[in-house]
């Protein structure tokens, strides 16, 4: 079978894997691989073949991931976690107002930002998220 073949079979198994996971990730290097199929056809060898493939992989997760971060801030950070309720679990120091909670059936941490620290088994809300710490408050968020 020809070399080309072989790059357009491998760069639409990723095309078709991606319409599977929606990640956009598999779609770019799939792209990529028909462009080593590309480069392939017209006869070029295998380096040239492979640097293409890797040139538009590399430009094509670049632009990807800059879309997606220019999105998250375009969003304001909003999270559809933003509202939802927790159960303070225990007290990680409670004088730095650092605890662990309950929410979604996980342990998670969070950074109380009332004054006065409430008794452990509060229900509490999540104001922000910052990472892996939740912001939580005993007032529910506008």
């Amino acid at each position: 079978m020809e070399g080309y073949l072989w790059w357009a079979i491998a760069g639409m198994t990723l095309v078709i894997a991606e319409l599977v996971t929606g990640t956009v990730y598999l779609l770019v290097i799939g792209l990529a691989g028909l462009a080593g199929a590309a480069v392939s056809y017209l006869n070029y060898p295998l380096g040239m073949q492979a640097v293409v493939a890797a040139a538009v992989a590399t430009v094509g997760v670049v632009l990807v991931n800059r879309y997606r971060v220019t999105q998250a801030k375009s969003a304001g950070g909003a999270s559809l976690d933003i509202g939802q309720n927790v159960v303070l679990d225990a007290w990680v120091n409670k004088k730095d107002g650092l605890a662990r909670v309950r929410y979604r059936n996980a342990l998670w941490d969070a950074k109380l930002l009332d004054e006065q620290a409430p008794e452990v088994g509060s229900i509490l809300y999540i104001r922000n998220v910052e990472g892996n710490t939740l912001h939580v408050s005993k007032t529910i968020p506008a």
